[in-house]
């Protein structure tokens, strides 16, 4: 893949797979801002997170959906799909941009840790790559993402123009309906899944299950996510893949650990802890 007439070279990848309207919608926001390469999914991969393919062989197929646009299905997971782009496609050469999306259902809050659609966004980032993974609350095959495209386009413009922080990638999540307020730049909200296994049988009466749920908000934070986007705001979220909890360093190294044979506490050195954005922790 090379640039052409300047234009930056942008990945576009999803989970709900090739054929889905969301990727069709991106795909559209994509083309007037540069060259656009679309690896995606051959089906369905929700849920996916972060897995890869070991094992088994994946396929990678070049397909003709949409006029002008170079595409290709892979039999993989959404992780999969960025991981032979850079590799096969733009053979090391990275991208400018890697967009993900636009996904059905949200992806706000703890949904962000479960999500094909941002953890295609999240390899991106690990490559190097600014990368966004863009959501829609809207599980409709028929949903309208048509509100969703000047807000996707802007923050996109906005992304090649200035770039992100190191290790730091996008969440960007829409509301449903037009009516949309603006742009909220958020944190992750403190809610997760209240969870159930139905429990049915088949026609042989052994069980199965299908996991069912009701999404508890415990944050009544008004710069979260779910504030956001209840309130018809567009939620910006920015998302980092170191998952240390640099603050609980401190808190550990005061444990004492009794294992035989080993001193109750090493000699002391002087080690500062920082976080990723340089801050020294102790």
């Amino acid at each position: 893949m090379k640039k052409q007439n300047s234009k930056p070279n942008i990945l576009v990848v999803n989970d709900d797979g090739i054929t889905a309207p969301g990727i069709k919608n991106l795909i559209d926001v994509m083309m007037e801002l540069g060259n656009v390469v679309v690896v995606a999914p051959d089906g369905p991969q929700s849920g996916m997170g972060h897995a890869i393919t070991i094992g088994k062989p994946l396929r990678f197929d070049s397909v003709d959906l949409y006029p002008g646009v170079e595409m290709y299905k892979c039999s993989g997971t959404p992780v999969d799909c960025v991981k032979l782009a850079v590799n096969k496609i733009f053979k090391g050469k990275k991208p400018d941009l890697c967009v993900s999306g636009i996904n059905h259902g949200l992806n706000n809050s703890i949904n962000v840790i479960y999500s094909g659609t941002m953890s295609a966004a999240v390899e991106g980032a690990i490559e190097g790559i600014p990368s966004i993974g863009f959501s829609l609350d809207d599980f409709s095959q028929q949903a309208d993402f048509s509100h969703c495209k000047k807000f996707i386009k802007s923050i996109s413009l906005q992304v090649l123009e200035h770039g992100l922080p190191a290790a730091t990638l996008l969440n960007v999540n829409f509301p449903k309906g037009e009516e949309l307020k603006g742009i909220k730049i958020c944190r992750q909200a403190n809610a997760k899944w209240a969870e159930e296994f139905d429990e049915r049988k088949d026609p042989y009466e052994r069980p199965y299950y299908w996991l069912t749920g009701v999404f508890q908000n415990n944050d009544k934070g008004e710069d979260t996510d779910v504030w956001a986007l209840e309130h018809g705001y567009v939620s910006v979220v920015p998302v980092q893949f170191d998952l240390t909890a640099h603050h609980a360093i401190p808190v550990l190294n005061t444990w004492t650990f009794e294992v035989e044979g080993i001193p109750e506490k090493p000699e002391p050195r002087n080690i500062k802890h920082v976080a990723p954005d340089g801050a020294s922790l102790g």
